[in-house]
């Protein structure tokens, strides 16, 4: 297949060099000229495009000729995210229906659901909390109102692996806050493989939230890194307390009967 990775990035671009393993040919995006080079070194057929928020590219009919476009874009940190990040993704399907790409997935977050200290799942429909959150939800409902394509939305949950390791947080001597609250990660080897699944099992129309099987609390999981790294775990506010959500991932296993790789972020190793 043809496959078009708009943003390459720390997901982006493992997943476009596992595409490229697999035998597809991979055009990838960056904003960053500097990564041309790395891109292209990497197999991936490399366009500079930027989002400000229309559609900035050299050449993005040639970008988007893929039967499968893969948005890999986090809503920028700014004051009117909850109006530029829709913004930008109404400049993508702009492009996406002007080209043959038929199926598409859009890496959203778990941050489109708020503190209701309780498990939630796809279904939810409580108001998200923050802006980040609020954009998301709006960029979503776009991308699966569209009738030239079908989405499936992938609400990734936080993202750990390689250079992003939670011990780099411990090194640096900051305050580990909500100790008593459960944490919702995800390892970037299986955000990717649960991409590689909905692709091979042709799953489109859907919402799934990514996420480990267990959800230890931040405490356990903190001193359980700072072991491994020989660390002394300093510096904890165990006087607050805090709202939480506990992520569900039962539909994800089911539609898909993935097993995750790294399902407890106790043994990340």
């Amino acid at each position: 297949m043809k496959i078009s990775v708009l943003g390459c990035g720390w997901l982006g671009l493992p997943l476009a060099i596992e595409f490229i393993k697999k035998g597809h040919s991979v055009k990838g995006s960056t904003r960053d000229p500097d990564k041309i080079g790395l891109i292209k070194e990497k197999g991936v057929n490399p366009f500079l495009l930027e989002l400000s928020p229309e559609l900035i590219c050299e050449n993005p009919e040639e970008f988007f000729d893929s039967e499968i476009l893969i948005l890999n874009i986090p809503p920028a940190r700014r004051d009117d995210i909850v109006e530029f990040h829709p913004a930008q993704i109404q400049s993508i399907i702009n492009a996406a229906n002007s080209s043959r790409v038929k199926n598409v997935i859009f890496t959203s977050s778990t941050s489109v659901y708020p503190e209701l200290n309780r498990e939630v799942s796809e279904e939810e429909t409580a108001e998200p909390a923050k802006n980040s959150g609020k954009a998301l939800r709006i960029a979503e409902n776009m991308l699966l109102d569209e009738k030239g394509f079908k989405t499936t939305v992938l609400r990734l949950a936080g993202l750990v692996g390689y250079d992003r390791n939670p011990r780099n947080f411990l090194k640096k001597r900051r305050v580990i806050h909500k100790i008593n609250t459960p944490v919702n990660l995800i390892h970037q080897d299986d955000c990717i493989g649960v991409i590689m699944e909905v692709i091979n099992k042709g799953i489109w129309g859907e919402i799934f939230n990514v996420c480990c099987d267990n959800h230890p609390k931040r405490i356990d999981f903190y001193k359980s890194e700072a072991e491994r790294a020989g660390l002394e775990l300093e510096n904890i506010d165990d006087m607050e307390t805090a709202d939480y959500k506990l992520v569900s991932n039962k539909k994800l296993k089911d539609a898909l009967n993935y097993s995750l790789k790294f399902p407890d972020p106790l043994n990340m190793e």
